[in-house]
């Protein structure tokens, strides 16, 4: 992605806050200090369409529009790469294959997401009533089991399992994106939707755990969106109230309310799971941040339409339309995919994912960043 605009000055035109972003993104779009340590044996994944590398179109049978970059059954909700990819990239690991491509060498890793996968059971809203679930469980827990069953192709008794997954990466999430998102389908309130956080927290610790409990010693973790900046958000709940937007961003604040009430109850949780597992590292990964800055300041990062509108879609105030959403008949592809932070509607361009992972790896945006754990651990 190439910076425009002129550099000349920048620090008599732009406030510090400004500046910052701008230092932010460079860093960010180029990469800054040493090369990282090719330290990692392999990278297990876990999570939602955020992550998801092909197991979706395997599990359904069908195909994921408008991907020429990777061709089944490696499809990603994107134009190009994820996050995960660039992790790989960065730390020198094959991208991952899906898990549901039965066969597959998992030696160095596997990539265990699918679109549309929570946090929760499935049980858990069928009891409440809520039915806007996927056909199929892919759930957190469901995802583990796979992993139980991909441990088996990579080693053979516990001491081995446990010294093997100790030299991996493991990246589980984003999920509870999906969870609360079900919710919202559902007519639920605001109150009612923040009822669900302890429990999707409470479920992702507990499955950080099972990791532990495997071996695993750095896991990241990735938060919520913001799903008020999101285009199919904005489109599927619009309001003639024009407090419920953020005037900064063009947000709608109560959904971004209920994803920073996740991220901040999942912070304590992984600060509290750290006391108490001193052997592991645990990263807490904010993709929150980075996008509201591209919301507020798009142009600071090179985003032509900023993050509300998608490069790829059937029209609308944010090129998002349910019955020509991106790929379907009546939809259109932007001709500058990396001016745009949203793809099609709901996922993003290979464009924030790369700045993301750089700022998950060096800073600001991972607590603590992955290069100073692994640099860490080397020392020790």
């Amino acid at each position: 992605m190439a910076a425009r605009g002129r550099s000349r000055g920048l620090s008599a035109l732009l406030p510090p806050a400004c500046l910052l972003a701008v230092v932010l993104w460079c860093l960010a779009a180029v990469g800054s200090g040493e090369p990282l340590p090719q330290y990692y044996n392999a990278i297990f994944s876990f999570g939602d369409s955020f992550s998801d590398t092909g197991n979706f179109v395997i599990i359904n049978s069908g195909k994921l529009p408008n991907m020429p970059k990777f061709p089944p059954p490696y499809a990603r909700c994107s134009n190009g790469r994820l996050v995960i990819d660039f992790l790989a990239e960065a730390f020198g690991i094959p991208l991952l294959p899906p898990s549901a491509n039965k066969g597959t060498n998992f030696s160095q890793g596997a990539n265990f997401a699918v679109m549309g996968a929570t946090a929760l059971d499935l049980k858990y809203f069928k009891d409440n009533n809520v039915w806007s679930i996927p056909p199929f469980n892919t759930s957190m827990n469901v995802q583990l089991q796979w992993f139980d069953e991909v441990k088996e192709t990579v080693c053979s008794d516990p001491g081995e399992c446990r010294a093997f997954f100790s030299r991996a990466l493991f990246v589980f999430g984003e999920f509870g994106g999906n969870d609360y998102s079900f919710a919202w389908k559902a007519d639920w309130s605001l109150e009612k939707v923040k009822t669900m956080v302890p429990a999707v927290v409470s479920s992702l610790v507990r499955g950080i755990e099972r990791l532990l409990d495997e071996g695993a010693r750095h896991v990241v973790v990735p938060g919520n969106l913001p799903a008020g900046c999101i285009p199919i958000t904005l489109t599927m709940y619009p309001s003639e109230d024009r407090s419920e937007y953020d005037p900064r961003t063009g947000c709608l604040k109560k959904y971004n309310s209920v994803a920073l009430y996740h991220n901040a109850m999942l912070r304590i949780a992984l600060d509290r799971l750290q006391r108490r597992r001193p052997e592991a590292r645990l990263v807490y990964a904010d993709y929150y941040t980075p996008y509201i800055q591209f919301a507020r300041t798009p142009h600071l990062y090179g985003y032509k339409r900023g993050a509300l509108r998608a490069c790829c879609g059937g029209g609308g105030p944010y090129n998002y339309n349910m019955s020509a959403s991106c790929g379907l008949p009546g939809s259109t592809t932007c001709e500058d995919p990396d001016a745009h932070v949203s793809w099609d509607g709901i996922h993003l361009t290979e464009a924030p994912y790369r700045f993301i992972a750089n700022t998950w790896l060096k800073g600001p945006y991972a607590h603590p960043p992955l290069a100073t754990v692994v640099r860490e651990d080397m020392v020790d």
